[in-house]
């Protein structure tokens, strides 16, 4: 069976730095890049962040140092005619629109303004669970981003994801009655129907030793979901192993120059090096293929040149006893192959064979 073709979503993220031009040109660039999905984060910045929250160190090193957090997020926050523009030209140049939104108003935004099918939740959203309901409660796919997570930490999100997907929009959750809906046949159900996780690693490059790759196939096993990952290494290998390994979503960000302004240029790809990694995905998802061991066409006509036959390493004549002596393995291979060698050791030749003649 071949490998599905895998979802490689260009994240934009706030790369745009907040400018709607730079935003509609990182669109452009992922389509020609070859991406199937764009994706942005829709949030305001009043309902992220309190007005004195740091920035996280890698945040520091790309951005205003005296900055605060809150301060950086609204120099780079998007109105929401932005994102119905932005929306609009993803629609026209036929690429998909992702986001993830950070509240609550962000995912009404999404879901009734922009009709979006499926919302991306972060890896620091795990353990908001009011946030989760919200999305889960919109009848949306949700791909879940596990940076950060203990399994512990994902399954109580995806607790509550059951509980949003299966409860009415009365019902009162509790950490009680949510384990008892994701334990349930409606609640796994919904859940393999409607969620992906993403396994990542929460820095920004993310060192090669930190990735722990391995852990993607942990979270297949111990979910029954479908697992991808979201990218924060330098260059395309670690993305390109991970579909290897069978994931069906690849996030890498995207931008125009990383050596821009922003607290996530230096983690991203340029236009061509998104390019190489969609190609070489492309590749990987051809050479899967079929996970049965059997030659293909052309193997099996390369078989019969590069194989041998049974012949006479010199003239045989009739009734002539077959030894060692007198029998020899050559190509091409389209006569008596060598694994009846010793079976006709011993017997005698039915007819003459000049040398180099195929034993028949």
């Amino acid at each position: 069976m071949a490998h599905s073709r895998t979802l490689i979503v260009a994240e934009i993220g706030v790369n745009h730095n907040g400018s709607l031009d730079l935003a509609k040109q990182l669109v452009d660039a992922a389509v020609a890049a070859g991406a199937d999905a764009v994706k942005f984060q829709t949030f305001l910045s009043e309902n992220l962040v309190r007005t004195d929250a740091p920035k996280p160190e890698y945040q520091r090193q790309t951005t205003v140092a005296n900055e605060s957090q809150y301060d950086m997020l609204r120099r780079f926050q998007l109105s929401a005619e932005a994102y119905r523009q932005l929306h609009a030209h993803c629609q026209h140049r036929q690429i998909g629109f992702l986001s993830t939104p950070f509240d609550n108003e962000s995912v009404e935004l999404l879901v009734r303004d922009l009709g979006v099918s499926m919302l991306k939740i972060s890896s620091g959203d795990v353990t908001n669970a009011p946030l989760l309901l919200k999305a889960a409660q919109s009848q949306r796919k949700v791909i879940l981003s596990t940076g950060m997570c203990t399994l512990g930490e994902v399954e109580q999100a995806l607790a509550v994801l059951a509980f949003g997907f299966t409860q009415p929009p009365g019902a009162r959750p509790s950490l009680s009655e949510m384990r008892r809906v994701y334990s349930s046949e409606a609640g796994q159900r919904a859940l393999a129907e409607r969620v992906i996780l993403l396994h990542a690693t929460s820095e920004y490059p993310a060192p090669f030793r930190d990735v722990n790759l391995r852990a993607m196939d942990t979270l297949a096993a111990a979910f029954q979901l479908p697992v991808g990952l979201s990218d924060h290494t330098p260059g395309i290998a670690v993305a390109v192993a991970a579909v290897a390994r069978g994931a069906v979503v690849i996030e890498k960000h995207l931008t125009l120059d990383r050596t821009m302004e922003g607290p996530d240029h230096r983690a991203s790809l340029e236009p061509d090096e998104f390019h190489t990694l969609v190609q070489a995905v492309r590749q990987v998802e051809d050479a899967l293929g079929s996970p049965a061991k059997l030659p293909t066409m052309g193997e099996q006509k390369t078989a019969e040149l590069v194989r041998r036959s049974i012949v006479a390493a010199r003239l045989i004549q009739t009734g002539e006893v077959y030894s060692e002596d007198n029998l020899a393995v050559k190509r091409p291979g389209h006569g008596l192959s060598p694994m009846y060698y010793w079976e006709l050791i011993g017997k005698t030749a039915a007819k003459t064979f000049h040398k180099d003649e195929m034993i028949r």
